[in-house]
Formats: C-alpha cells, sequence, structure tokens
C-alpha cells in the first residue's frame, strides 16, 4: 500500500534494488511495473525505453538532470530516502518539477515518515511508500499537519503576505 494523491491505495509497482552482487549491466528486470534505479536505467536504456511500464528511481546522492531527455518516458519517477534526515530528496523533487518540468507521479520511497510528508508534498511529491514498520493511516494524516504555509513551492506559488488582506490603516497613512 502506498499514498497517493492523499489517499491510501494499492501500489502496483515493484521497486527493484540491487543486492550487493547484481550489477545495473547484468540485472534482469522482471515483466510488469517495475521501477528500476538511475544506474541500471543509464546502462540498459536501449532495451528499456521500448517498454510502458517502467519508472525509475533516485538515489539521494545522484542529479535529476542526469533524466532531462528521457523525463516524458517515465510514469513514475521515486526518489529514495536511505535515512530520515538526508534532506537531498526535497531538492531532488523540486528540481524535477521545477526546473525540468516533470508532471507525471513523483513517489519518495526508503525512510519516510509522517513528520516528512507535509514537506514532501510542498516540494512536489504526490505519491508516498512510507516505511512499513509506521501505520500508513497515521501518515496519511502527515499531509494536513498544516492548514497554512508561509512561503512560496510547488504547491503554492505566492508567500502568505500576498495572499492576506490586512485590516487597519493603509500603507502610507498618518
Amino acid at each position: 500500500m502506498i499514498i497517493k494523491n492523499k489517499t491510501i491505495v494499492a501500489d502496483d509497482w515493484m521497486v527493484l534494488r540491487l543486492q550487493e552482487h547484481e550489477t545495473a549491466e547484468s540485472i534482469a528486470v522482471a515483466a510488469g511495473k517495475v521501477i528500476v534505479p538511475l544506474k541500471v536505467w543509464q546502462a540498459q536504456r536501449e532495451t528499456l525505453q521500448q517498454r510502458k511500464n517502467i519508472g525509475v528511481w533516485l538515489a539521494s546522492d545522484e542529479r535529476p538532470e542526469d533524466l532531462k531527455g528521457d523525463i516524458g518516458k517515465f510514469a513514475v519517477i521515486a526518489v529514495d530516502f536511505p535515512k530520515f534526515s538526508d534532506g537531498r530528496g526535497y531538492s531532488i523533487a523540486y528540481n524535477l518539477r521545477a526546473r525540468l518540468g516533470y508532471t507525471g507521479e513523483l513517489r519518495a520511497i526508503g525512510d519516510v515518515l509522517r513528520d516528512q510528508l507535509f514537506y514532501l508534498q510542498r516540494v512536489g511529491f504526490d505519491a508516498f511508500e512510507p516505511r512499513t514498520d509506521r501505520s500508513i493511516e497515521d501518515a496519511l494524516k502527515g499531509l494536513s499537519d498544516f492548514s497554512e504555509v508561509y512561503q512560496t513551492s510547488i504547491d503554492q506559488k505566492s508567500p502568505l503576505f500576498r495572499r492576506v488582506q490586512r485590516k487597519g490603516n493603509p500603507a502610507g497613512a498618518a
């Protein structure tokens, strides 16, 4: 199960992770909907680009610009959070949406906790695979932890001070 568009849904995608003895060039990618590591996509691009059911995931130390020419080929791009405190995935997501124009599903995977979900959606994530040892129902509540935001981001283009009509004396009045 995952959270997608603020709803808990069944996940029909498999996330492929390389084991120690496997290489990006030699790993066999199973049939069906598979999200492959960026390194596998790069090594097997000629074969994988023929499939419509391929997604790609980025590690926190990889750059979204590496997908620039291929970004439209993916129904889903995932960003891996190797640990809760690694915030590089936020920048990856923001760059995928704002600079590269990605409009498909953007999924957070790995060490994803409720406390992150509100902020992850602000930078463009619309799907979340919370840790399996935590309640997905509780994680879903994390998307609505706050009712208002001050700063701009992917989800809100105007800062709060521009969205609120202030009462009182107009500017410059004595």
